[in-house]
């Protein structure tokens, strides 16, 4: 029958889902600990939990050795063999039991210590084994409490953590939420593992659709590539590795079910899906939907830099909202894309014209400097003929909101950068006249001097 220790560590370790031999030495080290206050001797102390009698053993061990240098420790040969016979030799061990009595509630208290912070150490490490394999699986947690801005949610009985960083702006939850999350990193700190969850990663999304998408899920369609603003708009490079399955459509389900359910998940997160494409031309092309493109231009190849032509009333779209469409194409593909109106590129080839009319003599203009204001937006400034920040500056809000693609942020994000630079540029000194000089004749005449 087993004993109330057998029994309590069994129910610890089934309890905390850890090794029953992590508890067993736990128990054995509390002992051990316990005898040293005790006893407050030299004597090299051992415990041993004795599994048929379910108790707790403790010994002091000696060495046999020809000259007794440490009695605490070490133990003659010839008393060795006068006790237990010729079969001692020097080098072995022998252990002399001692009384576990005398611990009394010492040995338990500190047994309840030890116990307690070895079963910490072992569920930390369990915790972190466990999630460290899971990195990359998209878990069900529920809202717990918040603390700083960071989403506390539990597992199961672990506790996990959405910092402020990777959850989206576009959700707000409550204590006992439900929360769908992707597992980003398992971190350790003083308080043991931490496992960190995202809504923003795309690996969020490429999970989601492997759920919703069976397709995806077999293998039969693949995805090559993901990019996301969390909250606003995503979009995902697909590739049917059968010839008969349209990548786009399986994604996008009959009537949109499909990615309808995972645009609820991300809370109405718009959601672009574009076949993916060995061209570049052909890839770049596909992932500026929704808006068309007239013409795809390789301007170098190396750096990874290409001029898409637009009509002018598909500008706005091609680029997007504060320029989003045409930055997540471009971290979709791969490429630095410049985006130019058939108004703009009119203009340019005149401007070149123009140029080889007069021969180029004259220098090129200092290109137009706006601080985070995007490539596109600036080319737009410089081809309706805005060459300085002062110029923007002075044009007010009315006229940079007729130009294309220039909505209400745009114009404000514009008109604040070329404020800041104006100020900081220095006006241009005026040249100053040279003096004049009389002259007859030829020679030089003095100006007669000043009197009052």
């Amino acid at each position: 029958m087993a004993s109330e220790l057998q029994q309590m560590i069994d129910v610890v370790a089934k309890d905390k889902g850890i090794d029953p031999s992590i508890v067993v030495s736990a128990i054995e080290d509390a002992y051990l600990a316990a005898a040293r206050k005790v006893f407050k001797d030299d004597d090299d102390l051992r415990s041993r939990f004795n599994m048929e009698t379910g108790q707790v053993e403790l010994y002091a061990v000696k060495q046999i050795v020809e000259t007794v240098a440490d009695p605490a420790k070490e133990i003659a040969l010839t008393e060795a063999q006068a006790e237990y016979g010729e079969e001692a030799e020097t080098g072995m061990e022998i252990e002399f039991p001692k009384e576990t009595e005398k611990l009394g509630r010492i040995a338990a208290q500190t047994a309840k210590q030890v116990i307690a912070q070895r079963v910490r150490e072992a569920e930390r490490e369990k915790i972190h084994g466990e999630f460290s394999e899971r990195v990359g699986e998209v878990v069900n947690a529920m809202v717990k409490r918040f603390e700083s801005g960071d989403l506390i949610v539990e597992i199961g009985r672990i506790e996990a953590q959405i910092p402020r960083k990777e959850q989206s702006r576009a959700e707000n939850y409550a204590i006992g939420d439900r929360v769908r999350a992707v597992i980003k990193a398992v971190t350790r700190n003083a308080k043991g593992p931490q496992v960190v969850l995202s809504r923003t990663d795309p690996a969020l999304l490429i999970k989601l659709f492997e759920q919703e998408v069976p397709e995806i899920y077999d293998g039969t369609v693949m995805i090559r590539g993901c990019v996301r603003e969390a909250g606003d708009r995503a979009k995902v490079a697909v590739f049917s590795r059968e010839r008969d399955v349209d990548p786009v459509g399986a994604c996008v389900g009959m009537r949109g079910t499909r990615v309808q359910a995972i645009i609820r998940e991300l809370r109405g997160e718009k959601i672009d899906i574009v076949e993916w494409s060995e061209d570049p031309v052909d890839f770049v092309t596909k992932a500026l939907s929704p808006a068309r493109v007239q013409r795809v231009t390789i301007v170098d190849a190396d750096n990874h830099v290409m001029e898409v032509l637009v009509e002018d009333r598909q500008l706005s779209l091609a680029i997007g909202k504060k320029g989003q469409n045409v930055r997540l194409a471009a971290k979709l593909t791969g490429w630095k894309i410049d985006i130019k109106s058939d108004e703009d590129k009119k203009k340019e080839v005149e401007l070149q014209l123009a140029g080889l009319e007069f021969g180029e003599a004259g220098e090129a203009a200092a290109p137009l400097l706006l601080p985070e204001i995007h490539d596109e937006v600036i080319s737009q400034l410089t081809a309706a003929g805005y060459a300085t920040a002062a110029q923007v500056r002075d044009a007010g809000a009315e006229a940079l909101g007729a130009l294309p693609g220039f909505d209400a942020d745009t114009v404000a994000a514009v008109l604040d950068a070329a404020t800041k630079v104006a100020a900081e540029t220095p006006d241009a000194p005026a040249e100053p006249a040279e003096p004049a000089e009389a002259v007859d004749d030829g020679e030089a005449v003095a100006e007669p001097p000043v009197t009052e």
